[in-house]
């Protein structure tokens, strides 16, 4: 067994070469029961995935204003931030890795985390003194009402009636 190396992080034992030029069916045995089933189910070997978090908003346009959501699981309210200058919403935040134990072994690793930064540029007419966030079960909501001349009016249709023949 010494020309079995053991790669960390849960890897595939790597067989050195051998000088012999023969075919050793213990090698080859050895081999197919290094096989790890659950590494074959990760989408894209850790150490090759770029490992960043960028969440997907909706927006949407209503009667009265904007709405602007977006999922945030483990988001602290304490590292998000909502700031406004002139007319560009911008949203961003962290979120931060769970502590990884070198003796742990992973088969999967497909969350995403890090640091992510998204802006918005808003239309004319957004009363942007009277904007509302709130992250509520790890779902963050802005609100941004329309000012109320931009608002659309209903217009009253008044028929003339002329004389009937």
């Amino acid at each position: 067994m010494s020309n079995v190396v053991v790669k960390k992080n849960g890897d595939k034992p790597a067989i050195l070469p051998t000088s012999e030029a023969t075919w050793d069916p213990w090698r080859t045995m050895r081999a197919l029961l290094s096989w790890d089933p659950f590494r074959e189910m990760a989408p894209f070997p850790v150490e090759e995935r770029a490992l960043s978090f960028a969440p997907a908003f909706d927006v949407k346009e209503t009667k009265e204003g904007y709405i602007f959501k977006a999922d945030l699981p483990g988001i602290k309210e304490s590292e998000l931030e909502v700031t406004l200058t002139g007319n560009r919403l911008t949203i961003g935040g962290k979120r931060e890795s769970e502590k990884e134990d070198k003796g742990e072994r992973y088969y999967t690793y497909e969350r995403n985390y890090g640091s992510f930064s998204r802006s918005f540029t808003l239309p004319e007419g957004v009363d942007t003194d009277k904007l509302i966030a709130s992250l509520d079960q790890g779902v963050l909501t802005v609100n941004l009402p329309k000012r109320p001349e931009v608002m659309p009016k209903k217009i009253a249709v008044r028929t003339e009636q002329g004389p009937k023949h």
